[in-house]
C-alpha cells in the first residue's frame, strides 16, 4: 500500500512539473531578456561593438567565399579570421595596439624563422634539427624574459607572445617542408588583411576612443570628490532640513576612485596608440592624466579617513563643534567649489584658473580662521582635551584635503598648458575690458581678487564684484636699458 502511495505521489509531482514548465520557461526567458536590455542600456556601445565584430568577420570571410581570393590564399585565409577574433577590442586604442603588435611581431618572427631555417640547412641533414633547436631555445627564452620588463609588459606583451609563437611555428615546420617562404608570405598577408579590416571598422564605424573615456573618467572622479565635500557639512553638522538618505548617497560616491588605478593605467596605455581625434591632438599628454588621477586618489583616501570620523558615534563636545563649524563648513564648501570648477575646466578643456584660485584662497582663509578658533578654545581638564581630539583630527584632515585640492589645481594648470586649453574669461566682462585683458596677458602678469559680500558698506547692484590688477612693463627708451621691475599698473573694477 505504501509503495502505491509513493508511486502515486511521484506521478502527481511529475505531472505538476510538466504543467508548470511553460510558465517557468516564460518567466526565465523574460528575466534574461530584461537583464540583456538593462545591460545594453547601461552602455549602448557594447551592442554597437558586437555588431562591428560581426561586420569584420563577415568581411574577412570573403577570403573563403570569393573564388579568386581563395585561389590566392587557400586555407591560410583562416589566419585572417583568427586575427579578427583575437585583435578586435572594444576601443580603437586596444584594436590598434593588438593589430600593430601582431602585424610587426609576425613580420619580424617570420623573417627570422625563414632565416633560421636557411641557416640550419647549411649544417646538413643531421645538424639541421640541432641548430633549429638551439635557435628556438635562445630566441624563445630571450623573448619570454623581455616580457618581464615593465615597459614591454605594458605596451608590447602581446607582440612578444606572438613573436614566440610565430617564430617557433615557422622554424619547426620549416624542417619538414621546403615551401617555407610561400607559407610565411601567405600567413603574413592574411594576418595583415585581418588586422587592417579590424582597424578600419574600429575607427570609421562608431569609434570608441580610450582617450576620451580616460578624459571623462578623470573629470567625473573630481566631480565625485566635489559632491562629497558638498554633503560633508550636512553629515558632520546635521541640519534638520536634510535627510539621512541624502547625506549617505554622496558619502559613497568617492569610493569607486579608490579602486580605479588599474582602469586608468589601461586606458592611458591604450590612448597612446590612438591617432589624433576631436579635441585630442596626436601627442596629447596622456601621462599627465595619471598624475592628476594619483592626486585625486590621494584625496579620496583622505575622504575615506574623514568618513570614519563622520560616521563615528564618538563626537566632540557641542560647544567645541559650534566653534569650528563655520570655518570647517567654509573649507569644505570652497574646496568643493574649486573641485567643481576644475572638473568643468577639464571637461570643456578651458582654462579657469581665476575661479579655482579664488575658491582655494577662501579655503586657506578658513584654515586661518580655524586656527584662531582652536587657539581661543581653552580646555580646562585633561578629560576635555581627550574629548575634543576627534573634532581636531577631523579639522586637520580637512586641512590636508584643502592641500590636496591645491595640488590637483596645480597639476591641472600644468596639464592645461601641455594640452593647449582654450583661454576663457568671465562672460560678465565687457567686450572692451575682455580685449584689453587679452592684449595685456592678464592671466600671466596680473591678479584677480574677488570682492566678497560685506567688504563694501553699500550693497547694491553697482557695488564691485572683482578687483583686477594688471602690471604692464614700460618699454625701454632708445638710450636706456630696460630696468627690471619698471612697470605701470592698471586697476579694473568689475
Amino acid at each position: 500500500m505504501d509503495i502505491d502511495l509513493s508511486a502515486q505521489e511521484k506521478k502527481t509531482w511529475f505531472f505538476q512539473m510538466v504543467k508548470e514548465f511553460p510558465s517557468k520557461l516564460k518567466d526565465d526567458v523574460t528575466k534574461h531578456v530584461k537583464n540583456v536590455q538593462k545591460f545594453g542600456k547601461d552602455d549602448p556601445r557594447r551592442i554597437i561593438h558586437s555588431l562591428k565584430v560581426g561586420c569584420a568577420l563577415t568581411l574577412v570571410s570573403m577570403l573563403y567565399y570569393v573564388r579568386p581570393l581563395y585561389n590566392s590564399f587557400g586555407v591560410t585565409g583562416m589566419w585572417a579570421i583568427l586575427t579578427v577574433v583575437v585583435v578586435f577590442e572594444f576601443s580603437v586604442g586596444g584594436t590598434l595596439s593588438k593589430s600593430l603588435n601582431r602585424g610587426f611581431a609576425t613580420l619580424i618572427a617570420g623573417s627570422l624563422g625563414v632565416g633560421a631555417v636557411h641557416l640550419a640547412r647549411f649544417f646538413g641533414h643531421k645538424g639541421e634539427p640541432i641548430v633549429l633547436g638551439i635557435l628556438v631555445f635562445l630566441l624563445g627564452a630571450a623573448a619570454t624574459f623581455s616580457r618581464f620588463f615593465p615597459k614591454i609588459k605594458q605596451r608590447y606583451d602581446y607582440g612578444a607572445l606572438i613573436f614566440i609563437l610565430t617564430f617557433s611555428m615557422v622554424a619547426i615546420s620549416g624542417y619538414r617542408t621546403y615551401e617555407i617562404l610561400g607559407m610565411a608570405y601567405q600567413r603574413l598577408s592574411t594576418i595583415l588583411i585581418g588586422g587592417t579590416i579590424c582597424i578600419l571598422v574600429s575607427i570609421f564605424i562608431c569609434p570608441v576612443w580610450a582617450g576620451e573615456d580616460l578624459h571623462k573618467m578623470i573629470a567625473n572622479n573630481i566631480d565625485k570628490l566635489a559632491n562629497y565635500l558638498e554633503g560633508f557639512e550636512g553629515e558632520y553638522f546635521p541640519q534638520p532640513e536634510k535627510t539621512l538618505k541624502e547625506t549617505k548617497s554622496c558619502a559613497r560616491e568617492y569610493k569607486s576612485i579608490l579602486t580605479s588605478k588599474s582602469t586608468e593605467d589601461t586606458l592611458a596605455n591604450l590612448a597612446r596608440w590612438e591617432p589624433g581625434h576631436g579635441r585630442f591632438e596626436l601627442r596629447h599628454p596622456w601621462k599627465q592624466y595619471l598624475k592628476i588621477a594619483g592626486l585625486v586618489r590621494q584625496c579620496a583616501f583622505h575622504f575615506e579617513i574623514l568618513s570614519g570620523y563622520v560616521l563615528s558615534d564618538v563626537k566632540a563636545p557641542h560647544d567645541f563643534i559650534s566653534k569650528i563649524q563655520e570655518p570647517c563648513s567654509v573649507m569644505s564648501r570652497e574646496a568643493g567649489e574649486a573641485l567643481k570648477a576644475i572638473a568643468k575646466s577639464i571637461k570643456k578643456m578651458n582654462k579657469d584658473s581665476v575661479c579655482v584660485n579664488a575658491h582655494i584662497e577662501n579655503s586657506k582663509k578658513a584654515i586661518e580662521n580655524l586656527r584662531v578658533a582652536l587657539k581661543s578654545y581653552s580646555p580646562e581638564t585633561e578629560k576635555d582635551i581627550l574629548e575634543i581630539i576627534p573634532g581636531v583630527t577631523m579639522a586637520s584632515i580637512l586641512i590636508e584635503i584643502v592641500n590636496c585640492v591645491e595640488k590637483i589645481s596645480e597639476a591641472v594648470k600644468e596639464f592645461s598648458v601641455l594640452a593647449h586649453f582654450k583661454e576663457t574669461l568671465d562672460p560678465k566682462l565687457s567686450p572692451e575690458l575682455r580685449q584689453d585683458l587679452h592684449q595685456h596677458h592678464l592671466l600671466h602678469r596680473g591678479s584677480v581678487k574677488p570682492v566678497l559680500e560685506g567688504d563694501n558698506e553699500k550693497e547694491d547692484s553697482s557695488s564691485p564684484h572683482v578687483l583686477i590688477t594688471v602690471h604692464e612693463e614700460q618699454p625701454p627708451t632708445t638710450n636706456e636699458k630696460k630696468v627690471l621691475g619698471a612697470e605701470k599698473t592698471r586697476v579694473y573694477v568689475v
